[in-house]
């Protein structure tokens, strides 16, 4: 009986820790922090390794499909934007990623990265610190 007990107990735990997770998971619509208007759609997954990273799925704007990221150096160089990964190395802290950095395909500069939710909507925080304290943030709506 106690066992069955101490068994239901770890699964309700377990269960409660991947549902606290879950919600950043998913498909994303990002929005350009300077004009409001919607760019990409980004998958936010969680790989095999535990780590979190975000990819380029769909880009929303007229004749993009075969655009490529030419600011991007190394072998992200002229690699297609849809399929470009461009939250990497993420662990999840405290309901937050962390930990990890984001690249902006119109730069090809990696930052500082952290991601969190906030009114049902994700925040992506990008600095060139690792305090947070210089950079820019974007809200990205739920993809229904």
């Amino acid at each position: 009986m106690k066992k069955k007990l101490y068994f239901l107990l770890a699964s309700l735990v377990m269960s409660a820790c991947l549902w606290a997770q879950t919600p950043i998971l998913g498909e994303w619509i990002t929005v350009d922090d300077a004009t409001g208007e919607h760019k990409s759609v980004v998958r936010i997954y969680q790989a095999d390794n535990g780590m979190y990273y975000g990819q380029i799925v769909a880009l929303l704007e007229e004749n993009s499909d075969t655009a490529v990221c030419t600011a991007c150096v190394g072998e992200d160089h002229n690699q297609p934007i849809v399929g470009l990964t461009i939250i990497r190395d993420m662990q999840l802290k405290d309901g937050e990623l962390r930990g990890g950095k984001v690249l902006d395909p119109d730069n090809g500069k990696f930052y500082y990265a952290k991601v969190f939710l906030k009114d049902g909507k994700l925040i992506l925080r990008g600095s060139l610190d690792k305090a947070g304290l210089l950079g820019r943030s974007q809200t990205w709506l739920p993809k229904n």
